[in-house]
């Protein structure tokens, strides 16, 4: 990560075929989100569809040479930390994604708060820290999200990532649903 400046850690992405817990997790998630990521795009009177299956968007993705698995294990040592940013990985995405907490804060860790940042158009930004147990599932968007305002929905921008690990080390899953560029 360090030397991209993405942040300190490590992180390994699993490449095709899945282990069946994580094909499993992605492709059951998947349809129970879709609903919800098509409502966002019609509230922003966006024209993109996402199919009811996780196998139709791969297609989708593989027509547009993002053939590379996007799931991953994410690894923080003492001082480890993720910038805030989003998973974009070609022209292909799916705006909602999920991360698993597999380290106990207090126990195995402290700090490494999960930190996502609400941009708000004409506004200055607001940080949101979430402190997740081990075994917690965050399911949040890859970039952004429509929010209600006085004259109907708009579009507002969020990034993510990790604050500074204190002490120990924080592991954790993430489930990104496309499949980035080769």
């Amino acid at each position: 990560m360090k030397r991209y400046r993405f942040g300190f850690g490590e992180y390994k992405y699993w490449d095709y075929p899945l282990p069946d817990i994580v094909k499993d997790l992605r492709e059951g998630l998947y349809p129970h989100l879709a609903p919800v990521a098509n409502a966002w795009m019609q509230c922003l009177n966006l024209e993109t569809r996402f199919p009811k299956h996780l196998p139709s968007l791969s297609a989708q993705c593989e027509a547009n040479a993002q053939m590379k698995p996007t799931p991953l294990i994410l690894k923080y040592p003492p001082t480890g930390f993720n910038t805030l940013h989003q998973d974009l990985y070609g022209e292909v995405y799916f705006p909602i994604q999920a991360a698993i907490v597999l380290s106990q804060k207090g126990e195995d860790y402290q700090g490494g708060e999960f930190v996502m940042t609400r941009q708000v158009p004409r506004a200055q930004s607001q940080a949101i820290v979430l402190t997740p147990d081990r075994g917690d599932m965050i399911i949040f968007t890859t970039n952004f999200k429509p929010e209600q305002g006085v004259r109907g929905y708009y579009r507002v921008n969020m990034k993510h990532g990790i604050s500074e690990v204190l002490s120990g080390e924080r592991y954790a899953m993430g489930i990104i649903f496309h499949d980035a560029v080769s």
